[in-house]
């Protein structure tokens, strides 16, 4: 991430984002990067200011994305940041747990409020019902369709048993930091399989081909397959 004024980048320089209350983490450069690519359509569930979205277009720039936030503070950053990329996100002011539509997606992702406590200023990622919030995220995805979450590493129980109901082909990917142990998790599942889960042997979180080159992790992959 490079900073220039009021201007900040992702995937080194081909997303820009305003700088604000709430800026995007690479947890959005890492779940944009485990997503499938070829989806026609995106629900970006908790879009925030539309770190995600954004860097899941620059992987994939025929997708067409929605994203649904409560926040209209976060929703109107995000329409600022859609401009400044001239990319179209339609954005819908609503909370996913009793958001009413018969509409589903090829692909639904989330960066969910998975922490527990004294919400910061912004009132991001705190004191969600987790279970609630990936139900009603999976039943947004159409039939064979996927799922993309990812979580701090101490719910992953709560997150695999929730997909579990309705997900086959779950794969798990952690993410390392200092610490010998996982700080988040990557998952993903598809809606209406029966296939087995996996579980890869993780990336570190600093991974610069992923956080400053802008690979998606499967390229990335592939390279040191290569190698």
């Amino acid at each position: 991430m490079s900073t220039k004024q009021e201007i900040f980048t992702l995937l080194g320089g081909r997303v820009k984002i305003h700088r604000s209350n709430y800026n995007p983490t690479s947890d959005a450069v890492w779940l944009a990067a485990f997503a499938p690519t070829n989806a026609k359509t995106v629900l970006d569930v908790g879009i925030g200011t539309g770190g995600v979205s954004l860097c899941l277009h620059a992987h994939n720039p025929d997708a067409i994305i929605t994203g649904i936030d409560t926040s209209p503070e976060m929703l109107a950053a995000c329409a600022q940041n859609a401009k400044l990329n001239n990319t179209n996100i339609n954005l819908i002011q609503s909370d996913i747990t009793t958001w009413r539509t018969s509409e589903t997606f090829d692909l639904v992702l989330t960066n969910p409020p998975y922490f527990n406590g004294t919400p910061a200023h912004h009132n991001a990622h705190h004191n969600a019902d987790l279970p609630k919030w990936i139900s009603r995220c999976i039943a947004r995805v159409r039939p064979m369709g996927t799922f993309c979450i990812i979580t701090d590493a101490t719910t992953i129980g709560t997150t695999i048993a929730e997909m579990s109901k309705k997900l086959g082909d779950i794969h798990i990917l952690p993410l390392f930091g200092a610490k010998r142990t996982a700080e988040r998790v990557l998952i993903s599942g598809r809606l209406g399989t029966r296939g087995i889960s996996t579980l890869d042997q993780g990336l570190p979180m600093n991974c610069e081909p992923i956080l400053r080159d802008g690979l998606t992790i499967a390229d990335f992959l592939s390279k040191l397959s290569q190698q």
